[in-house]
């Protein structure tokens, strides 16, 4: 009789629910809610949520799912699934979420990393860290999937002083301010790894589809060859000695494992800090930056989810190149925003400690850009340039209340002529334009702001942020 019972408990697969609905996360407000998991096959399911209720059979392969009506922020609410079996979950809240991707400056926690300094102010910052309705989904690291997994096993943490020093300190940053402003629930799902390129987040389809990516996989698969052979000379050896580094990324394998487990889930938008593992391929930089934003926004099924993205800091590898190539994303990737943080990097440290202005844009950013607030949310950005009496006038955009300088005059712009050899340049601000000059360019055609790898620039709006780099010459 027991063992009857027994093998009648394995023949029967409890209803499950995706992770993402797991105890204390955050829904996103006012859209279609689908809920989902997995069931035995035909299988009637029950969802109870919010005053609604919805039915439905799983399918062949056991997956099911419902699509609630839209609600407002709100909570603490309980989620029932009846099937063969019953599921509660607690303390779910309807409000804002956010995906949080990219390298290691987004994945760098708030508190201790071992090699790395210690964020600014970090134990205060700890301290004043008071949310429960800021919570942060981790995506477990999972490289090297074949193909797109459905689930990832993430589990939500509540945000304060105890918990805090995990969360991604520029998406604490950012929530944090975003929640002063809007006064609703905060989610994020935070999915980012240290060291790697934009292709291995970027789906295989998408990647097959375009002669850029299909050049990363011939560039891929060459390293994977040589990284193998030193592997196998290696364990040849005795293994004496250090093993060889291997590679360090893969081909659309963080997709597979951290981006597809998510696209069912709705969102309000997406940060991205990334970059350096790219510096040495800028010149596709921007395409790529596009065909991913697009694979993801096709793959959500929403054309206009706000993609607000950091440009690179000041530092000796980080490229002006890398950064013009980051800006001109913006020129191609509707419903976009770069942050920009040439006053808060260091050019020591590729992981600069200053992450809480980067949150603080961002929020900003996402004020603009995603909740329809006339706000200034961007630095002074090049909008066009006039050559005049051996100077040029350049005129912006994002001047906000008016164009500024630290310190005790403009630094960082240098003009050419038509040989294109730059030279430092004397600027200053007439009213909301910048007018460049240099007595070794008498007839300049083209000019140039904070072309460096560790960019010494001062110019400001009112409102505080930093311009953005340039250079006229495409």
């Amino acid at each position: 009789m027991v063992l009857g019972l027994f093998v009648s408990i394995l023949l029967s697969a409890n209803v499950t629910l995706h992770s993402l609905f797991g105890e204390s996360a955050v829904l996103q407000r006012n859209i279609p809610m689908p809920v989902y998991g997995t069931a035995n096959p035909g299988e009637r399911i029950e969802v109870d949520f919010n005053k609604q209720k919805a039915t439905t059979q799983a399918d062949e392969h056991g997956n099911w799912k419902v699509i609630l009506k839209p609600m407002e922020a709100g909570g603490p609410y309980v989620m029932m699934i009846q099937g063969e079996n019953r599921i509660e979950v607690k303390d779910l809240y309807l409000g804002e979420v956010w995906v949080c991707s990219g390298q290691s400056n987004m994945e760098r926690q708030l508190g201790p990393r071992s090699g790395q300094k210690l964020i600014d102010n970090w134990e205060a910052e700890r301290d004043a860290a008071d949310y429960p309705l800021i919570r942060e989904y981790k995506v477990p690291v999972l490289r090297e999937k074949k193909h797109p997994m459905t689930d990832c096993n993430g589990k939500w943490t509540v945000c304060s002083p105890q918990t805090v020093k995990d969360f991604s300190a520029v998406a604490y940053f950012f929530a944090s301010e975003l929640y002063k402003n809007l006064r609703v629930p905060v989610g994020l799902i935070y999915a980012a790894v240290g060291g790697t390129p934009i292709e291995s987040w970027t789906s295989g389809e998408m990647m097959k589809k375009n002669s850029i990516y299909a050049k990363f996989l011939e560039e891929y698969d060459v390293a994977k060859a040589k990284a193998d052979l030193e592997m196998v000379a290696y364990e040849a050896n005795g293994a004496v000695g250090k093993p060889p580094q291997g590679i360090s990324y893969s081909k659309y394998a963080l997709f597979n494992g951290m981006i597809a487990p998510l696209l069912d889930f709705p969102i309000k938008g997406v940060l991205w800090y990334q970059g350096e593992a790219n510096v040495g391929r800028w010149q596709t930089y921007t395409e790529m930056t596009k065909l991913m934003v697009e694979d993801w926004r096709n793959r959500w099924c929403v054309k206009k989810i706000p993609f607000l993205y950091v440009q690179l800091a000041p530092y000796r590898s980080n490229s002006a190149e890398m950064r013009e190539a980051q800006r001109r994303a913006l020129e191609v990737i509707p419903y976009s925003a770069m942050v920009v943080i040439t006053d808060c990097g260091d050019s020591t440290d590729i992981h600069p400690t200053n992450k809480r202005p980067v949150g603080e844009r961002l929020a900003l950013a996402a004020r603009a850009l995603a909740y329809g607030q006339k706000i200034v949310y961007s630095g002074p950005a090049i909008n066009k340039v006039r050559y005049k009496g051996g100077k040029a006038i350049l005129s912006f955009t994002f001047v906000g209340s008016g164009l500024v300088f630290k310190g005790s005059g403009l630094k960082g712009f240098e003009i050419a002529g038509r040989d294109l050899k730059f030279c430092p340049a004397k600027a200053i601000i007439i009213g909301d334009k910048v007018e460049v000059q240099s007595p070794q360019v008498p007839i300049p055609v083209a000019v140039r702001f904070g072309w460096s790898n560790i960019p010494d620039v001062n110019l400001f709006n009112k409102e505080g942020l930093p311009a953005v780099p340039f250079t006229t010459v495409r």
